[in-house]
């Protein structure tokens, strides 16, 4: 009886590191305002923050970095707003999200929900016309001490954005333990979630590039079943 030829070993797949490397080495321009939510200087959603920054940028964006105290603003009043205007605070988050293609929020979770700061300036901002959250990508992350990571606070934070037409980005991102989670270096300390931090921006930018260059995949509908489209039974929109 003769042994079995040697098998060769299959080719590995290119990893999800070298794909994305592979992507941004061809991403189309985007630019992505990025800011957290919190007014303190030095919280854990403002670090979580830098990171997304320095992730967008190592993926090929650009990135708008803001902060919580460039957008504070005065409870919302209609009286105020019929007297004065917009506050300079949320006049500056309007202005920036029309300069950006997508936006990125690190938002800490108060009482299991989003801070009352964060919701007032979405709340000025969303009395702009054209109101700038429609139709613009959004990505959702936390950091926080809890075992939980500002999971609830991110899902309420969802019910106004979404409400205002914005194009929530399905996955969200909650470091939980947040004031253990960071190596001496500022990164995520443990490598599972890096990674997939990192994937969660990846694929936040290829969406956001999609929806911004390709906009064909919004109305184009092509079935393809290896033949070329019939113009008799086949509808393609131009």
């Amino acid at each position: 009886m003769t042994a079995d030829p040697p098998q060769r070993c299959p080719r590995a797949p290119e990893t999800h590191e070298r794909e994305h490397e592979r992507v941004a080495d061809a991403r189309e321009p985007l630019t992505i305002l990025v800011f957290s939510a919190s007014l303190r200087a030095e919280s854990l959603n403002t670090r979580l923050a830098r990171l997304a920054a320095a992730a967008i940028e190592r993926h090929g964006g650009t990135v708008d970095v803001g902060s919580m105290r460039d957008f504070d603003a005065p409870s919302f009043d209609a009286d105020v707003e019929a007297a004065d205007g917009m506050p300079p605070g949320a006049r500056a988050l309007r202005e920036r999200l029309e300069a950006s293609n997508g936006f990125v929020i690190c938002s800490p979770e108060y009482n299991a929900s989003m801070p009352g700061v964060l919701k007032n300036a979405i709340d000025w901002v969303s009395r702009a016309r054209p109101q700038p959250f429609n139709e613009r990508h959004g990505l959702l992350l936390s950091a926080s001490p809890s075992m939980v990571g500002g999971n609830r606070g991110l899902w309420s934070l969802r019910v106004p954005l979404e409400h205002l037409g914005a194009r929530v980005h399905p996955d969200m991102f909650s470091l939980a333990q947040a004031h253990n989670a960071f190596d001496d270096s500022g990164d995520i300390a443990d490598e599972r979630l890096r990674a997939r931090f990192d994937d969660t921006i990846a694929n936040f930018l290829d969406l956001v590039e999609a929806s911004t260059h390709y906009p064909c995949v919004k109305r184009a509908w092509v079935e393809f079943l290896g033949e070329s489209p019939d113009p008799h039974v086949d509808r393609v929109e131009p």
